[in-house]
């Protein structure tokens, strides 16, 4: 016997009855609950887990877990285990889920508490007569619709709420209809829910960065949800989370990652008339989704994200310019190479300068008494240059950001070119001597690199010297920072550097970095080149 209803309510109908139906809420009973229903198993959420394609599921309904192959960057243990999403493969979802990618939701795990807080009564609502939900549902007979009908209270939200979770209404559920013997107390009984929920719910869904309504939810791996705008402005300061200061671990390809779909299903239904304000009240944000904007440009020589950039200023435009960019909230300017060779580049033509560069942000600024000045700068991110104009002698450019692909995308890309070495290691055709860069694995060309930076510190080269790394700082462990290091201290042609800048993978910067090392070994590229330090040192 079903406990939704008391012993003294009427049993479920086999129909519905002839009463008149109820559609006076805003969004239907059923709708709103279904925020919060495990498309898996039908029942409200239970210890929900983010996915990366943004759709959540209870952790007991995970599918089954297989070991995933051809993958060796990151190397974290996390990303050996993974499971088929339940919803396949879709514009977002790549099929496949990594188990490191998955945890705990925060903030809908708190939502199903505040709507169990707010509709958990089933109780109540009987004493003045009883409503009736009809649906559809393929759930029992897969091949086949049947129409289910069960009797709930006068409250539609506490009566569905019930039947979801006893897990009697199924996710699939359609063709949807309510009715009632008293469609006034029941239009009341409901509204009344209604009401209490939604101001429930709206107390949690401020972004803990804005302090407003969140805009396009974005849950981060720590399980804290944000608007988008306010992780990737997070992003470009600090990689701890604003909520418990634990590493963010978050592709620098935020604005890509998909959206909380529960979260963001939940605000379009409960708060359409605020969400669109705060739409519009962002539209110029809205507007510059691309990542375009202008930025004053210092055109002189290579930095890279992350390392550190030395500069004395001398010349009278760059002093114009830097004495702007002090001025300025961020403190940020663009760093790009002489275009010494005049190469025609893609919407720039000959222009002075190189059309790859790097965003700096100034962490020491020395005025000296005739102006000039000596500033010290860290890289933030990479841009590309799209067009610019003169302002008072230095170039200000519209720059567009340069992100790596997320980290499934790596590990997909990774798994796809190794495998044809992975099928001639199996069948004992390959030759380890031949193997070319483009299908060793990730951690193996990371490896390549190490290597050769073992036997030059053993050489005691000079690129290494103790001065050089005071500078710079001793070689990262982590292969997506390791390039813009090498890149920093290595006596290299400029222009095999600036290859670094439009790569959109960390795998393609050490291929990049496995050739140099590989014309660094053959001894013949070494005895044609010449280096060029940078002007820190």
């Amino acid at each position: 016997m079903s406990n939704v209803a008391p012993p003294s309510a009427p049993v479920p109908h086999s129909s519905p009855p002839n009463t008149s139906e109820i559609t006076e809420l805003p969004s239907p009973a059923h709708i709103v609950i279904k925020s919060i229903q495990c498309a898996r198993c039908s029942q409200i959420f239970r210890s929900p887990l983010r996915l990366p394609c943004g759709n959540s599921i209870c952790r007991s309904c995970l599918p089954p877990i297989h070991e995933r192959t051809g993958i060796t960057y990151p190397a974290d243990e996390g990303r050996k285990h993974g499971f088929l999403c339940p919803w396949g493969k879709t514009d977002t979802c790549a099929g496949e889920h990594c188990l490191g990618d998955c945890g705990a939701d925060v903030l809908l795990n708190r939502l199903v508490d505040v709507f169990a807080e707010s509709l958990a009564d089933r109780q109540a609502g009987w004493e003045a007569g009883a409503s009736t939900v009809t649906w559809k549902s393929s759930r029992d007979e897969p091949h086949e619709m049947t129409t289910k009908c069960e009797t709930i209270a006068l409250d539609l939200l506490k009566g569905v709420y019930g039947l979801i979770k006893e897990g009697r209404f199924g996710y699939d559920a359609s063709d949807v209809h309510y009715s009632t013997d008293d469609a006034a107390e029941s239009s009341s009984a409901t509204r009344r829910s209604y009401t209490i929920l939604k101001d429930a719910v709206r107390n949690e869904l401020d972004c803990q960065v804005c302090y407003s309504l969140i805009l396009d939810p974005l849950t981060t791996p720590c399980g804290h949800t944000f608007c988008r705008d306010c992780v990737t402005m997070v992003m470009d300061h600090s990689d701890l989370c604003p909520v418990c200061r634990r590493k963010l671990n978050l592709s620098s390809t935020s604005r890509r990652e998909p959206s909380n779909s529960r979260i963001r299903t939940l605000l379009e239904t409960l708060f359409p008339e605020q969400l669109a304000m705060r739409k519009e009240a962002t539209a110029e944000e809205a507007a510059a989704a691309d990542d375009v904007q202008t930025l004053p440009l210092f055109v002189n020589s290579l930095s890279f994200p992350t390392m550190p950039t030395f500069l004395h200023v001398f010349e009278p435009r760059y002093r114009i310019m830097m004495q702007r960019v002090m001025e300025t909230r961020g403190k940020k300017f663009g760093m790009v190479l002489h275009n010494r060779g005049g190469r025609a580049q893609p919407g720039l033509g000959r222009s002075e300068f190189m059309q790859f560069g790097t965003v700096l942000m100034v962490d020491r600024y020395e005025l000296l008494p005739d102006g000039r000045s000596l500033i010290v700068a860290t890289g933030v991110s990479r841009f590309k240059v799209i067009g610019s104009e003169v302002v008072d002698g230095y170039h200000v450019g519209r720059v567009q950001r340069v992100e790596d692909v997320p980290v499934t995308e790596e590990e997909r890309l990774e798994s796809l070119e190794t495998s044809a070495a992975r099928e001639q290691t199996l069948s004992g055709d390959a030759n380890p001597t031949e193997t070319p860069i483009e299908v060793l694995p990730t951690q193996q060309l990371f490896q390549i690199a190490q290597d050769f930076l073992d036997e030059q510190r053993r050489k005691g080269v000079a690129w290494l010297h103790p001065r050089v790394l005071l500078a710079y700082g001793n070689a990262p462990t982590d292969p997506a920072t390791f390039p813009w290091w090498l890149a920093s201290v290595y006596p290299l042609w400029e222009d095999e550097k600036y290859l670094l800048l439009s790569t959109s993978s960390v795998r393609d910067r050490l291929k990049i970095v496995a050739r140099w090392v590989q014309k660094a070994r053959s001894r013949e590229w070494l005895a044609g080149s010449r280096p060029s330090f940078s002007s820190a040192l």
